[in-house]
């Protein structure tokens, strides 16, 4: 290997990454590596798993004392999520900006597109329950009337029961 010889501390690879990549996201995207690897803490989990930011779009400015004007953040979504990202806009901008630490994002815009390369949790596997919860369960819910509402909250006692250890 030609360069310099190792001297020092090693380096997570995640940090040389992140050196090489940030200048070329910005080059290109107009974003930052750091935005994208906290994604899911800026909007939540349940929206980062169907959203992710694509690109921030700089106005142009033709001259230096031209006043500042905020960009526009695209984000690419799947279906529904364009809507939850709609509603929850300004929440977003203001959680953008305050990861940036200045007033950088005005609005945004939605790209509807299937994202690929991004990974639905698989549930949780549920232990089967024993004979007492099971009991318990069935005389919890045994006086409702409407059945489909009583089959309904016997499934959800099913999986809140089979997520805990059993003690």
């Amino acid at each position: 290997m030609a360069g310099k010889p190792f001297a020092g501390n090693p380096v997570p690879v995640s940090d040389l990454a992140t050196g090489i990549l940030d200048p070329v996201l910005r080059k290109r995207a107009g974003i930052s590596v750091g935005l994208v690897q906290s994604w899911e803490e800026i909007v939540g989990e349940r929206l980062a798993s169907s959203c992710r930011p694509e690109k921030i779009q700089w106005p142009r400015r033709m001259r230096e004392e031209d006043p500042f004007e905020p960009a526009v953040l695209v984000i690419a979504c799947e279906g529904l999520a364009a809507l939850h990202i709609q509603h929850q806009s300004g929440e977003i901008i203001g959680r953008v900006n305050a990861f940036l630490g200045f007033a950088a994002i005005g609005r945004i815009r939605i790209v509807q597109k299937p994202l690929t390369g991004t990974t639905r949790k698989k549930p949780p596997t549920l232990r089967p329950l024993s004979q007492p919860e099971k009991a318990k369960l069935a005389r919890t819910v045994g006086k409702i009337e409407d059945e489909g509402l009583r089959a309904s909250l016997e499934r959800l006692g099913e999986t809140v029961l089979g997520r805990k250890k059993q003690g």
